[in-house]
């Protein structure tokens, strides 16, 4: 385990083995589904949850759950579902889902409308096609099972002896803007956080899973109110992700970051969103 994951669990259900992280709170529960090379032990852009409690849960491929545990967004969605009759959860305030985890919260809540409140996605994978053939052909090969490890290790490794470098070469396929001027507005702190989080990352079997899905079709189409939170300078998942989900979606409503890349929480204008989210499911509650 590396020394910036969090402790999880692994529980055995009919679907199979999950790896989670259930972090109870006083309040109601938010699903985190994370997105390509994250895991449940390696938490990103959960502030705006910070006053719910969090079950994050690793997707088919990423950390413990293995790639034969639910292979599609419908399958592992009910995986999920299971999970939370487990934990004796019967409904939660909202199921999060970003990047490749958006098409998975969204067959959550259509599957199980009775147990997903509200959703909320953040730069996530819409009704497009995703990702372009270029990128498609590049993940096959740099992130093949068999070659994943050595990847990431060279990444560890140049996050460690020469950061700036490593930064932009991971900057250039997460934002749309020149790497080094995305690098540049960076603050120290901001910096250092990436390094980390790059040096954390893992695809195991999870991402050539991702990659072979294409087109998501909604069958059938949540009505739960929807979030979504996206950036125009996204060079990871395009902005016309978010539009595709806003017009799909009978009851979405669109936020527009301000972020440089992907990574919107590490975007300047993340508080306010983040308060956006704490607003909507707030409303939840009340509803």
């Amino acid at each position: 385990m590396l020394a910036s994951d969090l402790p999880t669990t692994t529980v055995f259900l009919g679907a199979g083995p999950i790896e989670y992280r259930l972090e109870r709170r006083d309040a109601p529960v938010v699903v985190v589904l994370h997105g390509g090379h994250m895991r449940a032990g390696l938490p990103v852009g959960e502030d705006a949850f910070a006053a719910h409690t969090v079950l994050a849960v690793s997707r088919p491929g990423y950390g413990r759950t293995p790639i034969t545990t639910g292979t599609t967004p419908e399958g592992f969605a009910d995986a999920v579902r299971e999970l939370g009759g487990r934990l004796g959860i019967d409904h939660v305030a909202a199921v999060a889902g970003t990047s490749g985890g958006g098409p998975t919260a969204l067959a959550l809540a259509a599957r199980h409308p009775g147990f997903v409140r509200r959703i909320v996605l953040e730069s996530a994978v819409g009704l497009l096609p995703w990702p372009d053939p270029r990128t498609r052909a590049a993940g096959r090969i740099v992130f093949d099972p068999d070659v994943e490890r050595m990847t990431w290790a060279a990444t560890r490794l140049l996050m460690r002896l020469a950061p700036g470098i490593g930064l932009r070469a991971m900057l250039g396929s997460l934002s749309t803007e020149p790497a080094g001027e995305v690098l540049a507005r960076l603050d120290g702190g901001q910096r250092a956080a990436l390094a980390a989080l790059f040096g954390g990352m893992r695809s195991g079997r999870g991402f050539r899973n991702d990659l072979r899905r294409g087109t998501h079709v909604l069958r059938p189409v949540p009505a739960q109110p929807t979030l979504v939170v996206a950036t125009r300078k996204d060079g990871a998942v395009p902005f016309a992700q978010a539009e595709s989900l806003v017009a799909a979606l009978p009851d979405a409503e669109l936020v527009e970051s301000r972020a440089d890349t992907h990574l919107v929480w590490f975007g300047a204008d993340y508080p306010e969103i983040a308060a956006r989210i704490g607003a909507f499911l707030a409303a939840a509650q009340d509803g």
